[in-house]
């Protein structure tokens, strides 16, 4: 279903729907730091970033998707494939979130303070999925409560750490990169068509 208007529109949604996700797989690849967490690991990074730019440019279809996808080939190739599917998942819902807050309810995403919220609930969102996960993972694999609550805290500072990183450098990178889209008379994800 095209909800984008037009053949090119969707031609382009998905040139840059592979972009966003080759960004991500770079940006997870290549610009990060990994910390052990006990038996797990987690890591700080500039990769959130590109999920949440990616929702808030493409809209919440081919925002997630690119997040998701980009991450989850990542994690195929990283060393962290028993991950995948949780990451794909939580990524997806990530710029999902993120791109349906930033685009629900206007004919563009102009408004700051709703780029701002859709951002913001995005990373939110996957923090608490992120977190249980792991916490839960953990606990199931034999660890004291009162372990993987220790191990949380690592994990927590990196979460929030990241996703504070994506938010303040995605928001203003968003504005630029729509404004010169718009510029070049590019449709993009977010221009949904109101009946």
């Amino acid at each position: 279903m095209n909800f984008y208007g037009n053949k090119r529109g969707t031609t382009v949604n998905l040139a840059l729907t592979g972009l966003m996700a080759a960004l991500v797989l770079v940006a997870t690849m290549f610009f990060k730091v990994q910390i052990p967490v006990g038996p797990d690991k987690t890591m700080i990074g500039f990769a959130n970033v590109f999920c949440i730019l990616a929702g808030l440019l493409l809209g919440p279809v081919y925002g997630g998707l690119a997040a998701g996808i980009g991450s989850c080939i990542f994690d195929l190739i990283g060393g962290w494939a028993d991950s995948a599917p949780t990451t794909l998942l939580f990524k997806f819902l990530m710029a999902f979130v993120c791109g349906l807050i930033a685009w629900g309810g206007d004919k563009t995403a102009q408004k700051l303070s709703r780029v701002i919220t859709g951002a913001v609930s995005g990373s939110l969102v996957y923090c608490v999925l992120y977190l249980g996960y792991s916490a839960l993972k953990l606990i199931l694999l034999g660890s004291a409560p009162e372990a993987a609550l220790i191990a949380m805290t690592t994990k927590l500072g990196a979460t929030l750490t990241n996703a504070i990183i994506a938010d303040v450098i995605a928001v203003p990178f968003f504005f630029a990169i729509r404004k010169a889209l718009d510029r070049a008379h590019l449709p993009v994800g977010g221009r949904l068509r109101h009946s």
